[in-house]
């Protein structure tokens, strides 16, 4: 039987064999939890049979919580674990909380005094980093960089200071269909000297990471057009 305890679960970033990306304990956890609170139903119901063909899917709870969900609401979903019931955390892909809505359910259970157990399993933030040959003790994710040019250049301004004057790793994401136009923009407006790693499709079977000095990304060829991709900045 599973400890009363919210499991933070991760997902696999791309298709291809459950297992070679997450361990059996995974598995056999996912089994005994019958309350969970997702980024997707529908999604989660396809990883949950993908882990166990045997779960019986109609007789789990979902909650979903994502950028919709008001706050008020996201305390409600942890009434099972209030009642001793273990529970799960499942977002569309990779780990849970990185960079996703699930953080929100964690800081109530957290202070609410439950128990929170992370499971092992990929994170395309952390596997880029690993990956890239930059700084992996100081780092800062900042997720979508802005839309409006000028806001844009602002913080491009902002992430070359800090990794001149922090040593630190800036690492960022773009909606796929924007990628190329992205790489194009960095390209043109960075220093040559400043190094950029562009990972996509990590953990599938087309994985690139690739890292270049942006004056070797302007002579090099490329299309990350609506591939899932991090960018990774650093001297």
């Amino acid at each position: 039987m599973l400890e009363t305890a919210l499991y933070l679960i991760p997902v696999p970033l791309s298709d291809g064999d459950i297992h070679d990306v997450l361990p059996g304990r995974n598995i056999a956890i996912v089994s005994g939890i019958r309350h969970y609170i997702v980024e997707n139903v529908r999604s989660a119901r396809r990883f949950l049979k993908k882990c166990d063909s045997s779960i019986d899917i109609d007789s789990l709870t979902f909650s979903t919580l994502n950028r919709h969900t008001r706050p008020e609401e996201v305390s409600e979903m942890l009434a099972p674990l209030r009642q001793g019931e273990p529970m799960g955390v499942i977002s569309e892909a990779g780990c849970p909380a990185i960079a996703d809505p699930g953080a929100d359910v964690v800081a109530v259970a957290q202070r609410e005094g439950h128990k929170v157990i992370p499971l092992v399993g990929p994170s395309s933030i952390i596997m880029s980093l690993m990956a890239s040959g930059f700084n992996g003790q100081s780092f800062a994710f900042v997720g979508y960089l802005p839309i409006e040019p000028g806001e844009r250049q602002r913080k491009l301004r902002s992430m070359e200071q800090s990794i001149g004057t922090l040593d630190q790793t800036q690492i960022f994401i773009e909606t796929p269909y924007r990628n190329n136009k992205l790489l194009a923009e960095l390209i043109k407006s960075l220093p040559r000297r400043l190094r950029l790693c562009v990972a996509s499709n990590i953990t599938s079977d087309n994985e690139s990471i690739i890292t270049r000095t942006i004056e070797q990304w302007g002579r090099s060829k490329y299309d990350y057009d609506k591939v899932p991709t991090i960018f990774l900045l650093y001297k």
